[in-house]
């Protein structure tokens, strides 16, 4: 999660079953860039295998499959579609397996930011990928929670149908040198401030002490599993499979439109699945991490892909799938779930189901900006970020610059459509952080062979390969796929200009200063 799951290390504190220690953030993300894998004075390794997999399922179960399912149903057109959630599980499966193997052979807090590093030289190149994760993570994140907000907003509808009445809808465009035109589609209606006003709320209730949020989290994680139990057994308890395998003719067939319509729905599923790694920034609070943290990661996959695949067989067994595709092409009527349920009992639980969507939304939202925004105030501290997001709030205690940061930001997405915001974050997710992260698994096995690795990948280097396919897949297998990729490639040369100037200033790699290093080799 997914990226609309519960976010990242605040589980920890969070998660009322599981009985972890209370740890300072201060103590905690300072951790987050450390790279040895003894753990940091005054964490515990107090996470074991059921935890572990417990909190990446609550972080890879957010609102994503509340609100994408018309998505996929749309990109596949028809009941096929479950080949898109079955192709993204597979794709997170050779992810995970190179993930794991990273985690194992690197252990530690830090997660992708610590395995960037060490893979490609902390003091080198490292520095510069490492950087260039959180630059497009100051882009991808802020997406994440818009999309959680546009959810939210889109839900509300079912209650206030003139939200989706569209004021204003504008094409922007801009012509870049090399890269082709900048396009962006611009959509203004009563939906977009509501979505707004979502991050603007839980910026503001996040704007506070960590001791004071616990009892909030807790709170919102109970409407997420509820809702997705409730969703399944009333499916599955009103099942018609003339419904759920109602495909429309040629829906198998090998062609140009089978793959692209592939491409976008497995795009939208890897945005589900998402969060399958999150356990690696709690690194240095897992038990025998370099075992459990692999085991979890694979067993999460597994169970939610369960969960993923019999809530939407459940749903298109009691609606027409054509009914389902509607919204996705056309930005409204994305409150499936509310339909489905006044299908099956009418318009009580309609309304019921819609509000715990609602709340599974704003679940998101808040976990995701409350997880977000402690990833640039950790590489600050590091010193390779801004130096402004190292601030903590004087009498509060918590990173406030990264928190508003990361809301301002937020804002204006909120004026894209849902599968807009998606596939921007996908894309720029898979350029600046997945495929580079596949790749270097295999550069590190052949820069250190020697590297004790607790846990290998199955059969390397297919995992890895495939991954890197199935991504590159995504990125090219849809219409229209260039748009998305001209993001990326602008944030991504925007964040090398950057580094490159900061570093030309500190005198930091690759500018660094020699003198030292030339007396050393002459008197050698």
């Amino acid at each position: 999660m997914n990226p609309c799951g519960l976010g990242g290390r605040e589980l920890e504190k969070t998660v009322g079953s599981f009985q972890f220690p209370d740890l300072s953030y201060a103590t905690d993300m300072q951790s987050v860039a450390g790279k040895s894998g003894e753990p940091s004075p005054g964490l515990i390794r107090g996470i074991g295998l059921g935890s572990a997999t417990a909190l990446n399922m609550i972080d890879m179960i957010g609102v994503g499959p509340f609100i994408t399912m018309p998505l996929i149903v749309g990109a596949m057109g028809g009941p096929q579609a479950i080949l898109g959630w079955v192709a993204g599980a597979a794709l997170a499966t050779c992810d995970g397996l190179v993930t794991a193997e990273l985690s194992s052979a690197l252990p530690g807090s830090g997660g992708t930011y610590h395995f960037l590093s060490e893979i490609y030289g902390p003091k080198r190149l490292g520095r510069l990928i490492s950087f260039l994760f959180i630059w497009q993570l100051s882009f991808s994140a802020p997406l994440s929670i818009a999309s959680g907000a546009i959810g939210l907003a889109g839900y509300t509808s079912y209650f206030f149908p003139n939200l989706e009445h569209q004021f204003a809808a504008r094409n922007w465009g801009l012509q870049i040198p090399l890269l082709g035109t900048l396009q962006v589609r611009w959509i203004i209606s009563g939906a977009t401030f509501l979505a707004i006003g979502m991050v603007v709320f839980a910026t503001v209730l996040l704007y506070r002490k960590i001791t004071s949020i616990g009892w909030m989290s807790k709170l919102l994680l109970v409407g997420v599993l509820s809702t997705m139990a409730w969703i399944i057994l009333s499916g599955f308890s009103h099942f018609h499979a003339s419904l759920a395998f109602n495909f429309p003719p040629g829906a198998f067939r090998l062609s140009d439109a089978f793959f692209l319509g592939l491409g976008s729905a497995m795009l939208v599923a890897s945005y589900d699945y998402w969060g399958y790694y999150n356990i690696c920034y709690l690194g240095d609070e897992v038990k025998n991490p370099s075992k459990t943290i692999p085991r979890a990661m694979l067993l999460s996959i597994l169970l939610v892909a369960c969960l993923y695949i019999a809530t939407n067989v459940s749903i298109m067994g009691v609606l027409p799938w054509q009914e389902i595709a509607g919204p996705g092409q056309s930005n409204r009527g994305l409150y499936v779930i509310s339909v489905f349920m006044q299908q099956i009992y009418g318009t009580w639980a309609a309304k019921i189901a819609t509000a715990l969507v609602m709340w599974a939304a704003f679940a998101s939202v808040f976990s995701l900006m409350l997880g977000y925004s402690r990833v640039p105030y950790a590489a600050a501290l590091d010193g390779n970020y801004f130096r402004a997001f190292a601030r903590v709030h004087p009498r509060l205690h918590f990173p406030h610059v990264s928190l508003l940061a990361l809301g301002c930001v937020a804002v204006p997405f909120c004026f894209l459509s849902l599968k807009d915001v998606i596939a921007a974050l996908v894309v720029i997710r898979i350029l600046l952080q997945f495929l580079i992260q596949a790749i270097g698994a295999i550069v590190l096995r052949i820069r250190r062979p020697d590297l004790p690795r607790p846990f290998r990948m199955w059969l390397y280097p297919l995992p890895a390969i495939l991954a890197i396919a199935g991504f590159l897949f995504i990125l090219v297998s849809r219409p229209n796929f260039l748009r998305e990729i001209r993001y990326a490639m602008v944030i991504l040369i925007a964040g090398l200009v950057i580094y490159f100037v900061r570093s030309w200033r500190n005198r930091e790699w690759p500018f660094e200063r020699t003198g030292a290093a030339t007396a050393e080799a002459m008197s050698g």
